[in-house]
């Protein structure tokens, strides 16, 4: 055990005196209260209560069990080249192999090992190995990472890391629940106590990497680190433009197609994953941080002595014969699919551009209600508007300068609207998008030529509106029926603010949850104790689309125009298309999920008065 190790359990074990010491002094701070007059027995009684406030918080967040292992298991029989493989980085990593070797749906590898007595006693180790990363590597690069993995055996890292990992969970837990006087105490010691097992962990991950550079040799281990850099850019493209996208419309790809696209994505586009291995490796990092900057890393293995290793180029996953089966097989372990529909990526694909298509075009007709005053816009009121010769005024309300030039691809802010506008219409008429994983989605028409998107927004551009029109009939496109979606979407919005004990229309009293895509309002007592704490608790209890859900949910869409009635405390009033006005009206004494929340509200109502949109 390294003396940073040591000092980490220490530090451990201090936080636990350092909870029995203020749980001490808040019982004798209530004995000596009750005992000097019965005047005080009020704040005797807060300083009892908060000692066993801190006694159950404590509780609750030490009381997690071990998960039980996940993942697909792989036998020696299944896989033999693999087990060989690590048979043999383990011999040369002079430590016992892992009895188990399991699959999971992370870009990632990993090792455990059940311990006993704090460490001091082992038990069954596992490797753990996801099927992202296998699509990611070649063997050679597979060797040094399992040659990292099996360094923590070999140093003794794994010993100590479930006794780490729980305390991280304690203390962390109990920082960010506990209130007041201990909430200020235990964060400024969990703070010190994640630096410093932060850097306990850094100084593993360069032991390990020693290790992988035995056993794997310098170029691989180095190239190893880099392509995972890589693939994760790669990963995280993929699970928020296709996964991500693909699940808020209903529909998901088969457990074979789940990560068979992700396999087609990193073969499709090799020239931006070449421009991105080009690129400098990250080398920023925080004291925070559990691992050292790839940069660093790479830069300590060229001062290791690297051991000669025959390179072998052949994708990991033919160490897996079957590993088509083997990934669909974790698919099916980790994927909670529900009632969606079960499709191939390419009608995946399609309809995910079909709503991006509708989603921007949506900020266009919103924007065209506002300036018009109506509840919903389509795309012949678009068009009336332009003819009115406003469509300068809707380029601004967009965030943009009508007056810009054209930027390098030729296209100004006035055509880029047109053009939003016109991939959304087309789609509608005799145009369909057509999937490559390389290049994304193409709109083209019955001929598969791409669509006419370009030559009719510069008609648009241009003026030329009888013009644009005809264009559009002879596509089969109904201006009137190109308009704003019905349903308005909430799956990807988020919290960006919360006030707390906002009075709605002079009467109730809510939390106010501030989503990129509306307002939500929340029953509330009229008292602030403990009003972040209450609304982080409802952070806590679903995503934003289920508040908006569960609760009253004002959508933007619905708001007509803003007035702002006072700023300080802030008192604003939303008229919705329907016509009915709602108030809200915060207090002095409100609490702020972020600074300055009340004085954005205050902009919020500003940004739809009739006087700026």
């Amino acid at each position: 055990m390294t003396m940073r190790a040591a000092a980490c359990l220490l530090l451990l074990a201090g936080f636990y005196v350092v909870v029995a010491a203020l749980i001490v002094g808040f019982l004798a701070l209530a004995a000596g209260l009750i005992s000097w007059s019965t005047a005080s027995a009020k704040f005797a009684w807060m300083a009892l209560a908060a000692a066993v406030g801190l006694v159950v918080t404590l509780w609750k967040v030490s009381r997690a069990q071990r998960s039980e292992p996940s993942g697909v298991l792989v036998e020696r029989t299944q896989a033999p080249e693999l087990w060989a493989l690590i048979d043999e980085v383990s011999a040369a990593a002079r430590t016992a192999g892992p009895r188990e070797i399991r699959l999971v749906p992370d870009l990632n590898a990993g090792v455990s090992e059940d311990t006993r007595l704090l460490g001091l006693l082992g038990g069954t180790r596992r490797l753990v190995l996801g099927i992202p990363l296998l699509l990611a590597l070649d063997v050679a690069q597979l060797r040094a990472v399992i040659g990292h993995e099996l360094g923590h055996y070999s140093q003794g890292h794994t010993r100590l890391g479930a006794v780490a990992y729980r305390g991280r969970q304690v203390v962390g837990g109990a920082a960010t629940h506990v209130t007041g006087f201990s909430g200020w105490v235990l964060r400024g010691y969990a703070r010190l106590y994640f630096a410093a097992s932060a850097a306990v962990s850094r100084r593993q991950e360069l032991e390990a990497d020693a290790v992988a550079v035995a056993v794997g040799g310098r170029e691989s281990a180095q190239q190893a680190l880099l392509e995972v850099e890589v693939a994760a850019a790669a990963w995280s493209f993929y699970s928020d433009r296709y996964l991500a996208e693909a699940w808020e419309l209903g529909v998901a790809p088969t457990d074979g197609g789940f990560f068979g696209g992700f396999a087609h994505l990193m073969t499709a586009r090799q020239d931006e994953l070449d421009r991105l291995r080009a690129s400098a490796p990250p080398a920023d990092r925080s004291a925070w941080d559990t691992h050292p900057p790839t940069a660093d890393r790479i830069a300590a293995m060229e001062r290791l002595e690297s051991s000669t290793v025959v390179r072998d180029e052949r994708p990991a996953t033919s160490l897996l014969p079957a590993f088509p089966a083997a990934a669909a097989a974790v698919a099916t372990e980790f994927l909670d699919v529900a009632d969606r529909e079960r499709l191939p990526w390419d009608d995946i694909a399609t309809r995910i551009f079909a709503a991006r298509a509708q989603r921007t075009a949506d900020l266009v007709f919103r924007a065209t209600a506002r300036l018009t005053g109506g509840k919903e816009a389509s795309l012949a009121d678009v068009i009336d508007l332009a003819e009115a010769g406003r469509f300068g005024e809707l380029v601004l309300a967009l965030g943009m300068d009508p007056d810009a030039g054209p930027d390098e691809d030729g296209d100004t802010p006035v055509s880029s609207v047109w053009a939003a506008l016109l991939r959304c219409a087309l789609v509608s008429g005799d145009a369909r998008w057509v999937h490559s994983w390389e290049s994304g989605g193409t709109l083209v028409g019955p001929d598969d030529e791409p669509a006419p998107v370009e030559p009719l927004a510069h008609l648009g551009a241009e003026g030329r509106l009888d013009e644009l029109r005809a264009e559009l009939v002879t596509h089969g496109v109904e201006l009137r029926s190109v308009a704003i979606a019905n349903v308005v979407d909430v799956h990807r919005a988020e919290v960006v603010d919360g006030i707390s004990n906002v009075k709605v229309d002079d009467d109730e009293w809510h939390d106010l949850l501030v989503l990129t895509h509306g307002l939500v309002l929340i029953p509330a007592p009229k008292s602030t104790n403990d009003a972040k704490k209450r609304m982080r608790h409802h952070l806590e209890s679903g995503s934003a689309a289920d508040l908006a859900e569960w609760f009253r949910f004002i959508p933007f869409e619905e708001v007509a125009s803003g007035t702002v009635l006072k700023t300080l405390p802030a008192r604003i009033a939303l008229t919705l298309h329907d016509g009915t006005t709602v108030t809200l009206r915060t207090r002095m004494d409100s609490e702020e999920l972020r600074s300055g929340a009340s004085a954005r509200l205050v902009e919020l109502a500003r940004k739809y008065s009739p006087a700026t949109v």
